[in-house]
């Protein structure tokens, strides 16, 4: 690869890890709020936090980095989110430090009331995201090195339904065990992790656009990494 191709290979990894880290962060600060997803079909109703909404982004962008730019590199992006929501995390905490003036346009009140649980939602974030993505990874390489770089849907699919059942159920769990019936915390991550799963088969035509014109831009045969 020469050194104009090397560089815009760079500059899309950097633009991939920038769009990952922005939906994972504001998928964490909007998650304490709930809503109901309807589709308008039948049976397909979903009581979601407001989080789930970009999650499955970071899912399809860790396909697209496994696919074109292997386990290693998506790695990194990977603990590069964890360090951004710990940096995140502190932030907020440190607004929380000092009162808000008189002419401010959001209370003490207002800020506790949207931030204030914000550290329990990053935590239970954070150890959800953690163990999701290193199964998201390590089952996509997995497929991929079991089909020899064949059957991406496959590879897409098994890894990321399987790796949101590991992340909605920890992250539900962590949030509101002890605070809600369990009837209500099993009915939270059925419709969570349904609502995620039908994303993810949603995105798999995104997937092959996506890897399709980078690997036509990068001259790379189909299942080659950078």
């Amino acid at each position: 690869m020469n050194k104009n191709l090397k560089a815009e290979a760079d500059y899309l990894y950097l633009i991939l890890a920038s769009l990952f880290i922005t939906a994972l962060v504001v998928c964490n600060l909007i998650a304490n709020k709930f809503i109901t997803v309807d589709l308008g079909i039948p049976g397909f109703v979903f009581t979601i936090s407001a989080g789930v909404l970009p999650y499955p982004i970071t899912f399809l962008i860790t396909d697209i980095l496994s696919e074109i730019y292997g386990q290693k590199k998506t790695n990194k992006v990977v603990f590069a989110g964890f360090g951004a929501l710990v940096f995140t995390m502190f932030i907020l905490w440190m607004g929380s430090l000092f009162p808000a003036t008189d002419s401010s346009p959001v209370s003490d009140s207002l800020y506790q009331t949207a931030y204030g649980n914000s550290w329990r939602v990053i935590m239970s974030s954070m150890i959800a995201y953690t163990l999701a993505q290193y199964v998201d990874v390590k089952l996509f390489h997995f497929w991929k090195n079991l089909t020899k770089g064949k059957y991406l849907w496959l590879r897409n699919n098994a890894s990321t339904v399987l790796s949101q059942l590991v992340d909605t159920t920890l992250v539900i769990l962590v949030l509101f065990a002890g605070e809600l019936p369990w009837p209500t915390i099993g009915a939270y991550i059925v419709s969570g992790w349904t609502f995620k799963a039908l994303i993810a088969l949603i995105d798999t035509p995104f997937l092959y656009i996506s890897t399709y014109f980078i690997r036509r831009r990068f001259k790379l045969k189909f299942g080659e990494e950078m």
